[in-house]
């Protein structure tokens, strides 16, 4: 790796906004280069942020030498045709959440990846922030005892557009994978895969989730209580139930910069502020992972990713939900 990491970004949409903030943060990392089929948008994204390179294709950012690392951030059903596209180019990959539309996509896209011998990562920012490890280092030390139930839930209330990304189908719209898979996620995180999926969902008339609650069991005994949606405001809280005590998120969660631990009477706070947009923390680990030869991130295995977007398939499957383009591949 050169003294600095060389971010490519595949597509200039709000999210990558972020990212550039975030790699603006590191010291040992850049963003050189910036795709989309719309050169303008390309143009556009690349003098805001100072980025030398501008291309009127994600061809040609994959095929460029000087870019170390692609950060896919398209819309939802091209997140796994754009991470294949860059992978069979030898370039390693940070891609969006959700990761893919389905299961089956992810598959296809970590064997991919293995078989190329590239760097792969999932982009679940919220996963990397210091706060997360903290919490992964209070359940796994048994400080609040075994953890039986965790509530979680994302959701906020968008105006209906049903050509929109949030609710047209041919862009996998729908609450779960947008921000439902926070939740699921953070779940994963400290329980695992369930090993069983039920929730109900309220589909809108472009035949999306727009609301869900879900429920979760594993086979440890515990289950996630996790609530999401696009057209509906939730508290935006977490909170992590064990034997010996709790931890509490507080809104947003999702951006965890303080928390509450509780144990008996008593209780103690941690506070983390986050450097820049919170995307930093993300793209630092796939710089470390990158620096050290690893080709998936310990914090969100690659099986983990594929577990997750499989849970998501289960819950679509029980309600109903399935896009245009799954019936295509």
């Amino acid at each position: 790796m050169p003294d600095q990491i060389r971010w490519g970004i595949l597509g200039p949409g709000n999210i990558a906004h972020r990212l550039a903030e975030g790699v603006r943060a590191l010291p040992d990392a850049t963003v050189i280069g910036v795709a989309s089929r719309d050169e303008s948008r390309a143009a556009s994204f690349a003098d805001k942020w100072q980025i030398p390179k501008r291309y009127g294709s994600y061809e040609a950012l994959v095929a460029d030498p000087d870019v170390d690392i692609v950060y896919v951030s398209t819309p939802h059903p091209f997140h796994a045709p754009c991470s294949l596209l860059a992978i069979e180019d030898g370039k390693p990959v940070m891609c969006e959440k959700p990761f893919t539309v389905n299961a089956q996509e992810a598959l296809t896209v970590v064997e991919a990846a293995r078989r190329k011998g590239v760097f792969l990562m999932e982009a679940m920012w919220t996963r990397f922030f210091p706060l997360m490890a903290r919490l992964r280092e209070i359940v796994a030390s048994g400080e609040i005892g075994e953890v039986r139930l965790i509530h979680a839930d994302f959701g906020f209330r968008a105006g209906f557009n049903p050509t929109g990304r949030l609710f047209n189908p041919d862009l996998a719209g729908g609450g779960l994978l947008d921000v439902g898979v926070y939740p699921i996620s953070l779940a994963s995180m400290l329980l695992g895969t369930p090993n069983r999926v039920s929730g109900l969902a309220t589909l809108g008339e472009t035949g999306v989730d727009e609301s869900a609650a879900i429920a979760l069991a594993y086979p440890s005994g515990a289950l996630a209580s996790l609530t999401t949606g696009v057209r509906i405001n939730t508290p935006h809280l977490a909170i992590i139930c064990g034997t010996e005590g709790s931890v509490t998120i507080p809104s947003p969660w999702w951006v965890p910069e303080r928390m509450t631990l509780k144990r008996g009477r008593g209780s103690v706070e941690y506070h983390e502020p986050k450097l820049a947009s919170g995307f930093e923390y993300e793209a630092a680990e796939a710089g470390r992972c990158l620096r050290e030869g690893l080709k998936e991130s310990p914090i969100l295995p690659l099986d983990e990713t594929i577990s997750i977007v499989d849970t998501m398939d289960q819950l679509r499957a029980l309600w109903g939900v399935r896009y245009p383009m799954e019936d295509k591949a």
